[in-house]
This record gives structure tokens, sequence and C-alpha cells, in this order.
């Protein structure tokens, strides 16, 4: 019975139910469903979600544990606590400072410990293996294709000299080689030239002179038969005695194919040289160095650049020795300096031996450059024998090295400066 006293009536169970609830109805197994696959993926963790009271702020979730948690116990209430590593702005700003600062310090460092190495000898007395190119006086060799269009041959070529004063006689050589396996081939040098070089000043002034080339055993031919052409050529008694400057040799050669090609030598000549070198040396321990006196007999004033090596008792090539000074005419002596730290730190096997010693007259102007001496070839002195005490271990110094030194110092000083500001260091850098 109804409140009001009629009879109530039961809907069938066929009958729907209202439009809210079938919504509804529909509504829970697609949530269930999407939260099944959310929950299988990860991407909601078992206890990740707690509901709380409408008006309330949401429940904190609670840590998943590293493990499944025994059967019958509780999941931690609270999240367990996370470490802080971040820095703050102006940490992070002074880190990046301190990194800065001990890249620049690392830098100056190395700038000023390669300077005091790299002038710990004078510029005039240096381990020959700085200057590989000047071990032994220039004394070329190359090869070349025998013509653009004969790439398979290969021209050997070789020249005795390439500076040549007064009445020297200068030698070239031509051979010929498969280019790819190097076996010797046949060839003939058929003509040849002398001239002055195409860039001088006086270029086809002076008539051409040809040059003999053979392989038969003489003129300048050591072995007939063997391959290698040779030419002989003196400058001051074929046409060219009152030249100065660089004269070119150019020659054609013909393959045992008949194929044809060319090249060229160059040398620079000198017909009167400025000074002679008289051939005697003398020796003294000065300051802590072997000082070697090479005797010079200067006709033309002027500034002299000389150079000369100098090889242990073995014949072992030790040091470069050179002088640039101003010299006036008349009998003279050019200072070859072999500097005693130079001597305690590689400690040669005495008595030292000087070779090869050469060098010309700086000319202001003009083409050439350089008016040549006559080279002492070859040993020309022998020192006596010294024990390394003799000699100063001392560093080379100078005004301009000093301030050098002084001013990487203050690179270094300052960058260390700033490093301990900054985060701690080493102290400072004393310039030697």
């Amino acid at each position: 019975m109804t409140p009001n006293g009629s009879p109530s009536v039961t809907p069938p169970r066929s009958e729907r139910p209202p439009r809210r609830g079938r919504w509804l109805l529909l509504l829970v197994p697609l949530v269930l469903g999407v939260g099944g696959v959310l929950l299988s993926v990860g991407l909601i963790r078992p206890g990740a979600v707690e509901t709380s009271a409408p008006g309330q702020e949401p429940l904190p979730s609670a840590p998943e544990p590293a493990g499944p948690p025994p059967r019958g116990s509780a999941r931690p209430a609270s999240p367990a606590p996370v470490a802080q590593t971040s820095l703050s702005p102006e940490e992070a700003e002074r880190e990046a400072q301190r990194q800065l600062w001990e890249k620049r310090l690392e830098r100056a460092r190395f700038t000023l410990e390669s300077y005091r190495q790299a002038t710990r000898y004078p510029h005039e007395s240096r381990p020959i293996q700085e200057h590989p190119d000047q071990i032994y006086p220039a004394s070329p060799e190359r090869k070349q294709p025998l013509g653009k269009e004969q790439r398979d041959i290969s021209l050997k070529l070789k020249q005795e000299k390439v500076f040549v004063v007064g009445d020297e006689v200068v030698r070239f050589f031509v051979g010929c080689e498969n280019a790819h396996t190097g076996d010797p081939l046949p060839c003939e040098v058929h003509s040849a030239l002398a001239h002055e070089a195409p860039h001088m000043v006086a270029a086809e002034k002076v008539s051409s002179v040809p040059l003999d080339f053979n392989d038969s055993g003489r003129n300048g031919d050591e072995v007939a038969g063997d391959g290698t052409w040779t030419g002989s050529f003196q400058p001051a008694r074929q046409g060219f005695a009152m030249f100065e400057g660089t004269l070119r040799v150019e020659f054609r050669v013909r393959g045992g194919n008949g194929a044809e090609g060319g090249a060229f030598f160059d040398i620079q000549f000198t017909p009167a040289p400025p000074a002679t070198f008289t051939g005697k040396v003398r020796e003294v321990v000065e300051n802590g160095s072997l000082q070697l006196y090479v005797g010079l007999q200067v006709r033309k004033p002027g500034r002299y650049v000389m150079a000369g090596r100098v090889d242990d008792e073995a014949g072992i090539p030790f040091a470069y020795v050179s002088f640039n000074e101003e010299l006036e005419a008349g009998a003279r002596e050019v200072k070859l300096t072999v500097f005693g730290k130079l001597i305690r730190d590689a400690a040669p096997a005495f008595p030292l031996k000087l070779r090869d010693v050469e060098g010309f007259l700086l000319r202001e102007q003009g083409d050439p450059d350089r008016s040549l001496v006559k080279a002492l070839a070859g040993y020309v002195h022998a020192t006596q024998e010294y024990t390394p005490d003799r000699f100063s271990p001392d560093e080379w110094t100078s005004e301009e090295r000093q301030r050098y030194l002084d001013e990487y110092s203050k690179d270094v000083n300052e960058a260390q400066e700033q490093v301990d500001e900054l985060g701690g260091g080493k102290g400072p850098v004393r310039a030697p």
C-alpha cells in the first residue's frame, strides 16, 4: 500500500531501469577495464591513488616497496626521504667559474713551461734534431714522372749541391725507373742547356750553354753503363763568370720505349766570394760553454750569417751552431758556440767534431739576397776531451727571455689566485 492508501504496483523484471541508471551501469565496467590496462603497463602503481573526503586535499601516495611485502604486513604510511643533489644558482655559477679558471690555469702553466723549455738554449746553439733539413748541406734528391703522358716511368734526380762559389764544379745525376715497382729502366739524356733562371732580372740576356751528360765513366760519371747519366757544370768557366744569382740546367730524357720528357736543376752561383775561410779553428771554454772560433778573411764588410754542424766522437749529429753578426773587412773570426747546458743535457761523447761550415754575406737589397762564402766541407776540427763539470748547467738567459718568463708567470699567478678564491689550489709561481 502507498502512503495515500492506494495499492502498490511492482514493475516487471523485464522493464529497463531509468536513463541515469543505465549510464552508470555502462560506465562502471569501462572504468574498471581502463584501470586494469593502466595497471598492467605500470602507468598506475598499486596504492598510488588514494581517495579523500570531498573538500579535502588528496592524500599523498606511498612509495612502492622494492619487493613484495610479507604476507599480512602493512604498507608504510609515509614516503622515504629524497636526497637533495642540485646546487643553488649562486653555487652553480661559482662552480662554473672555478672550472673555467682551472682550464685557464692549466693553459697558462703549459705556455710558461713550453716557452722555458724551448728557450733554455740560445738561438745560435741548438740540438740538431730541431733542424732536420740542416743535418747535412743541401744535396737535393727527388723523383718525378718522365712526362704528363708517361707516368709509368719515373726520373730519379740528384745534384751534389745547391750553392756554388767561384770555380767550384757541381755534378747532376739522372736515371729512370719503373714508377710502380722501382726497377731500373734504360734511358738517356740526349740534350741539356744551362741558362739564367726565368725569374732573374737578367734572364735571356746571357746565351745558354750546352752541357754534356754521359754514362760512359768519364767527365764525372763514376760507373759506365750503370743507367745513371752524369753531367758536370762549372759556371765560372762555362760562360757565367760575370753572373751572380740562380742558374738553371734543363735537360731532355728519352726512355727505352721512345717516350720523351724533361726536367731541370737549379743552383745559386756567386762568382767572387765576399770572404774566405782560412781553415783555422781555435777552441776555448768560456762562461761555461765551448767556443769554436773559425778563421775568416773578410773582403766585403757587412752582416754575415754562418752555420756549422757538430758531431760526437762516433759521428752522430749532435748540435747545429750558427753566427749572425756584422764583420769588418780584414782577418776575423766566426764564433760558433756549443752551449754548456746543451752539452750537459745531451752528454755527447768527446771529442766533438765540427763539420760542413757554410755561410753568406746578407745583401740589403737586390736579387739574389746573399753573396755566398765557399763552404768548409767535411770535418774541419776535432775538439779536446772534456769532462761534463767543465760546462755550466744553467739555462740561457737574456733580457727578452726574462721579460717573457715574467709575463707568462703573471698569467699563471692570476689564474692561480682565482682558483684559490673559488675553491682552493696551489700557491703562486715565481719566474726563474
